[in-house]
């Protein structure tokens, strides 16, 4: 009788979560949050909270690595493992490892040769906290955590209301436009180079995060209003359809949920959006093939009622099986 061979399967949660600012999360129910779903790995976006004032009790159990950037009050992302990390690489700028009891050191910021070796466009973006990708240690994975500029439209230049629309307005709109585009076109090789290095080295690759562009219209509420909007624009839609292929990236939560409206992630703080789940679905888990095959369960963590609310996005959170 031949012997039975047993699979090991192997479990890992990962969670993708724009705080909106760690304090103000950390004041909302950050901590419940995390010790309730308990994640493998999270990649925060959003953290936007100087070194000195980081909440690390937010933290307890996890390493964390934290680029905040050089933008006060603005950006930064960071990653949590149970484990310390095999590597951890960034763009150039300041990278901060904290240990479990919150003491801190930083490390070499750059990934080889960054930021001479990071396509062109991306260079500008080097010092204000949007990319953070490291190697765990108890996985063949490397993990990607980005936060991706919001941009603007200029095919819907709004103003306050009441107020002019002028011509310092649509030049601040086309700005914002231009250096999305910009980051998107040098964001692309720079994402596929790190997918290929990943697979190189013997490791799948996800990379998670908020990318301020929803896919298609069953990933927003009010896609036909949405049709001028910025995260909605034909050509950013375009860009994400061409990271997204049965060979180089999957979106996870689509490939799980074909068929469904959402789920949304994020909803507007103003008026009835989140009761009415009025939402759109820009944050995502992007991996490499073999691994989204292994996704046997992902879900957006929606706080139940309004007042509950963490943030105005929502975690991602899904679990992958080996």
């Amino acid at each position: 009788m031949p012997a039975t061979i047993a699979r090991v399967v192997v479990m890992l949660r990962l969670a993708t979560f724009n705080v909106n600012g760690i304090r103000a999360a950390q004041r909302r129910g950050f901590s419940p949050w995390i010790q309730q779903c308990v994640p493998d790995v999270v990649a925060l976006q959003e953290v936007r909270c100087p070194l000195e004032a980081l909440p690390v009790e937010a933290f307890a159990g996890f390493h964390v690595h934290y680029t905040p950037g050089n933008l006060a009050g603005r950006n930064g992302v960071a990653v949590l493992t149970r484990i310390p990390p095999a590597a951890v690489r960034g763009w150039g700028g300041s990278i901060w490892s904290f240990d479990p009891t919150g003491h801190a050191q930083p490390l070499a910021p750059a990934m080889p040769g960054a930021p001479t070796a990071l396509a062109r466009e991306l260079r500008p973006f080097v010092d204000e906290g949007r990319y953070l990708e490291i190697d765990l240690a108890d996985h063949a994975l490397t993990v990607a955590c980005l936060y991706l500029p919001k941009g603007d439209s200029p095919l819907n230049p709004q103003t306050r209301t009441g107020e002019p629309l002028t011509a310092e307005r649509i030049a601040a709109v086309q700005r914002r436009y231009d250096r999305k585009m910009s980051f998107l076109a040098g964001f692309a090789r720079q994402l596929s180079r790190s997918r290929r290095a990943a697979l190189a080295a013997g490791r799948q690759f996800v990379v998670v995060g908020d990318f301020n562009i929803a896919h298609t219209p069953h990933d927003v509420k009010n896609w036909r209003a949405a049709r001028t909007a910025s995260g909605f624009l034909p050509e950013e839609r375009a860009w994400l359809d061409a990271q997204l292929n049965p060979r180089t990236l999957v979106d996870v939560i689509r490939r799980l949920h074909p068929d469904q409206d959402g789920p949304y992630s994020w909803w507007s703080w103003m008026g009835q959006a989140f009761a009415r789940d009025t939402g759109w679905r820009i944050d995502y888990q992007l991996a490499s093939p073999a691994l989204a095959r292994t996704a046997s369960t992902g879900f957006v963590d929606r706080q139940p009622e309004a007042p509950e609310r963490i943030s105005d996005h929502a975690p991602v959170v899904v679990d992958y099986d080996y």
